[in-house]
């Protein structure tokens, strides 16, 4: 079993009346967190009832909102309980389904769980205003796969494990980088089953969150977008070109990429910019929300070799413990390109705050300061700026920029 860390939000919220709504990618171990919630509720003594909409036993029960309260009352009787509903993107027009159920002002708790597509599809959002919390629920994560490979002895001291192992510690950031975090794909531990499962997965969103609840038929080409991001990560994407490139509309480029964030494959970060005509087109660049799939896509899983591709999925990486930080605030994260070619990697922009990020896959020895960062500070005057590398720790001043050096296992405890 793999600790989630959304668990513990997830009881704080049980005795809230609004429907508690876990969303993610398939396969990310969202059911294995509502069957632990239950047993949790379980062992309170309190009732619970759980209903899959994957289950064809289940579905006549989603037939009306009156036919599953009968059910449930069924179960539970009129008094408090706690019904968890899996997969509930099954059910048409959902949204308004548990808006229903909701109004109804019933004595039971709803817990309930979806892909992407729910939000996608239902606009779910517009449907449960006021009446749900969204929970996110991400492939697991680096910190998660670093407590379950090393058995949790270091929960609570994983800065110090990190500062004391370091070969064990890039052992472990190479294995992530390689494999990336499904539940399945990190308890298995033979190589060639980790191919079969990854591979299954990559079928299964072409199939059913493609093909099926997206109504989209042109899954060759879907693929083939899917590839080529993979293999620019970090890159300008150009939609003409990509249109060309995979003989597809410019607008259905937007409308496959708009769906790769909704079923959460990646993520489009848009560029930081004060001046417009001087500064880059809006143009965004790709990051992929599990590095396992991105690195499946191109044959490169579990063999990445080259410094290059790992700089690009040490991006991604830092990408994903950035995004983790600005998930439930307002901060939002952007990157940064000049006409004349400067680049930064990530801009935090926090309020009227704006904070510039370097990644460097090294274990650098000494301060280096690219160009580029260096025309960032000068031009924008921010009070601090970072270069995330692999374990080298330095503070330096650069006018009135403090510049930290920092290791990347720091973001999981430090907010920038």
């Amino acid at each position: 079993m793999i600790k989630r860390k959304l668990f513990s939000p997830l009881v704080k919220h049980l005795p809230k009346k609004e429907i508690s709504i876990i969303v993610g990618p398939r396969q990310a171990g969202k059911t294995t967190l509502m069957e632990l919630l239950r047993e949790y509720v379980d062992r309170r003594g309190e009732r619970t009832l759980y209903l899959n909409l994957d289950i064809e036993r289940d579905r006549p029960h989603f037939e009306s909102q009156s036919a599953l309260v009968k059910k449930i009352e069924l179960e539970l009787g009129k008094e408090r309980g706690f019904v968890f509903i899996d997969e509930i993107q099954r059910k048409e027009n959902a949204g308004l389904f548990l808006k229903g159920l909701f109004d109804l002002k019933l004595t039971y708790k709803f817990i309930v769980s979806g892909s992407g597509s729910l939000e996608l599809k239902e606009k779910i959002h517009e449907s449960l205003v006021g009446r749900k919390r969204l929970f996110e629920l991400t492939t697991i994560t680096f910190e998660e796969f670093v407590n379950h490979g090393t058995n949790y002895k270091y929960e609570q001291n994983l800065f110090k494990f990190f500062e004391i192992e370091k070969d064990k510690t890039r052992q472990l950031l190479m294995e992530y980088m390689n494999f990336g975090g499904y539940p399945r794909v990190i308890l298995e531990p033979q190589h060639e089953e980790k191919i079969q499962i990854v591979d299954e997965i990559y079928q299964s969103i072409l199939e059913k969150d493609i093909a099926y609840l997206l109504k989209v038929d042109k899954t060759e080409a879907f693929s083939a977008l899917f590839k080529i991001l993979a293999s620019q990560i970090g890159n300008l994407i150009n939609y003409s070109e990509l249109s060309s490139t995979i003989n597809i509309s410019y607008q259905t480029v937007k409308k496959y990429l708009w769906y790769c964030q909704k079923i959460f494959l990646l993520e489009l970060v848009v560029p930081y910019a004060r001046n417009i005509r001087k500064e880059i087109t809006r143009s965004p660049v790709a990051y992929f929300w599990d590095l396992g799939l991105r690195n499946y896509s191109l044959g490169l899983f579990g063999h990445l070799s080259s410094p290059s591709e790992c700089g690009f999925v040490f991006q991604n990486l830092v990408f994903l413990l950035l995004k983790a930080q600005t998930r439930l605030g307002s901060d939002k994260l952007h990157f940064w390109r000049t006409k004349d070619k400067a680049e930064v990697d990530f801009v935090l922009e926090r309020g009227k705050e704006i904070i510039p990020i370097e990644v460097k896959f090294k274990s650098l020895k000494k301060q280096e300061i690219t160009r580029s960062l260096r025309s960032f500070i000068e031009k924008y005057d921010p009070s601090e700026a970072y270069i995330v590398n692999l374990d080298f720790r330095k503070a330096v001043r650069i006018g009135k920029t403090m510049l930290y050096f920092l290791p990347f296992y720091e973001l999981l405890s430090k907010e920038l």
